[in-house]
């Protein structure tokens, strides 16, 4: 089964989603009620395959009684690198339980999973106001990606998972924020050399979905190198920057 993402974003244009009582329009607030929105949608698509991450740890953890604790409850994943993405930390997998389920968190990697015969597409959903001018939003850290690269070299898993970015456009009009256009774009079709990482703002690598390049021709395997070789210039970079900076200037008043 592969998502039908044309037809996901032609069924998105001209929608339209309460404003947020809140009265702010940025960020989280005006980003979950078109989430939310583009989760139905799927689930309607693709009956019993579409998950909040959440939800999926949940259904996995419950189909699976026997795995207690955490060692076999990660290991319900088969995946190395997915286990990494989609994991919540120790503390909260060991004490997991049909009793204390877990609850959603902003900071998921996905905020939608369609799961399909052991494939995994990842969808993170970004709203973008078009009629104001602002930053490109963080779309994820890069310490994080370079750690999932790593893991997918090391487990040479590069056929298990796809990471995707759905851009919704919209609109305010008589309180309600209309999707005016929207855009799908596969991260691992980027020119990872390309990628944006503020250092600044948590090492999060910042695009707008619609401005994503999608011209990689190389294997995923090359894709991850080249990530790797970019995140680790960049940061070596940033290091040689932060000493100049933050250390040759006061090194003499050392003792």
């Amino acid at each position: 089964m592969k998502v039908d993402y044309n037809a996901i974003l032609k069924e998105l244009i001209g929608t339209s989603v309460p404003k947020p009582i809140s009265g702010t329009l940025s960020g989280h607030a005006a980003g979950e009620p078109f989430d939310k929105h583009v989760n139905e949608l799927l689930k309607k698509k693709y009956p019993g395959k579409v998950f909040r991450q959440y939800e999926y740890l949940n259904y996995l953890f419950t189909k699976n009684p026997d795995a207690v604790g955490v060692e076999a409850r990660n290991a319900l994943f088969k995946s190395p690198t997915l286990m990494f993405l989609l994991s919540r930390g120790k503390n909260a997998t060991d004490k997991w339980s049909i009793d204390n389920p877990f609850e959603e968190k902003q900071n998921d990697t996905a905020d939608i999973l369609v799961v399909d015969n052991g494939f995994y597409e990842i969808i993170d959903i970004k709203t973008r106001n078009v009629s104001k001018k602002a930053q490109p939003p963080n779309i994820i850290s890069a310490y994080k990606l370079a750690q999932t690269c790593a893991k997918m070299i090391d487990n040479k898993e590069f056929d298990t998972f796809n990471i995707n970015y759905i851009e919704i456009d919209w609109e305010l009009k008589n309180d309600k924020l209309i999707c005016v256009d929207a855009h799908h774009k596969k991260l691992f079709n980027s020119n990872p050399a390309e990628l944006y990482i503020n250092w600044a703002a948590a090492m999060q690598i910042q695009f707008y979905v619609s401005d994503l390049n999608q011209d990689f021709k190389g294997s995923r395997e090359d894709w991850a190198r080249e990530y790797l070789k970019h995140f680790v210039e960049q940061a070596k970079k940033r290091a040689e920057d932060m000493i100049e900076k933050f250390v040759k200037p006061f090194e003499k008043y050392i003792k």
